[in-house]
């Protein structure tokens, strides 16, 4: 490796004049995220080796400011495309070695060993570099979380999904199976949507139900009361015979006010 060196140069001078060197070294210590480099190239559009020389010029330049912002920034797209951690960790640790390799060289051949400043040094640049990890994880984290939550609510739309016929009438359609954690999802979305939206009537179809156990049943009960209360009506449809049987069998009772209708057609043909 040939270094290039005058004695004139500053630090910062001396890793700009041995940019090409740096990378070589940074490709040999990242032994497991070199092969990788393209790959995150293309999924997420992360540039590496460039990123790893600005993270470098904030270090040297005492950038805190945008060192940081560019960590929250990493950490965000990273977040976004689910890239392993465990690469970005090993990558930075390649760039914190390479930097010493440097900063090493250059003292040696600027012949400016002084162990005070070099200790006052070593802990600048690493605590540049910890502060780099700390608030890139962080808004990684902060990030993920945010999408974790979107996408919950995506799904728990999805599960409940109320659909507006006109300004007084919705359909909740049930497909698939109810659980603990779905009622109780449902209970939620149909109380505030009926609320938010003035449904009067809302047909729920359970054609898509197979099967409910005991305690479902009881608390989609409740739900039908809750909506009764704030002035809704419900209607039923699509029942099936096991479904029915198995209400029965429990005796269960639904209140007289609760129509029900075979299919959710008939239900439109008689509302609409």
């Amino acid at each position: 490796m040939d270094i290039y060196f005058e004695p004139t140069f500053e630090l910062r001078e001396f890793f700009k004049a041995n940019k090409n060197n740096f990378e070589c070294t940074l490709l040999d210590e990242a032994v497991n995220v070199k092969d990788k480099i393209d790959e995150i190239l293309k999924i997420g559009n992360i540039d590496l080796v460039n990123n790893a020389h600005q993270l470098t010029v904030y270090i040297i330049n005492n950038e805190d400011n945008k060192l940081k912002q560019f960590a929250k920034k990493e950490g965000i797209a990273w977040a976004t495309h689910s890239i392993e951690l465990t690469f970005k960790l090993e990558w930075v640790q390649a760039i914190r070695r390479t930097l010493w390799v440097f900063i090493h060289k250059y003292y040696e051949l600027a012949n400016k060993y002084h162990i005070k400043d070099f200790f006052n040094l070593e802990t600048m640049i690493n605590n540049r570099v910890d502060d780099f990890l700390n608030t890139f994880f962080i808004s990684y984290s902060t990030y993920k979380d945010s999408l974790i939550d979107a996408q919950k609510k995506i799904v728990e739309n999805l599960s409940v999904p109320i659909i507006p016929i006109n300004s007084n009438i919705s359909i909740l359609p049930l497909v698939g199976s109810i659980d603990s954690n779905r009622i109780y999802i449902l209970k939620e979305k149909v109380l505030t949507e009926v609320s938010e939206l003035r449904i009067q009537t809302l047909i729920m179809d359970l054609s898509g139900i197979a099967s409910m156990e005991e305690i479902v049943t009881y608390e989609l009960l409740k739900v039908i009361d809750g909506i009764s209360m704030m002035g809704c009506s419900t209607i039923i449809t699509g029942l099936r015979t096991e479904v029915v049987k198995n209400i029965t069998d429990l005796g269960i009772k639904f209140s007289p006010e609760i129509k029900m209708l075979g299919t959710l057609q008939q239900a439109l043909d008689e509302y609409l």
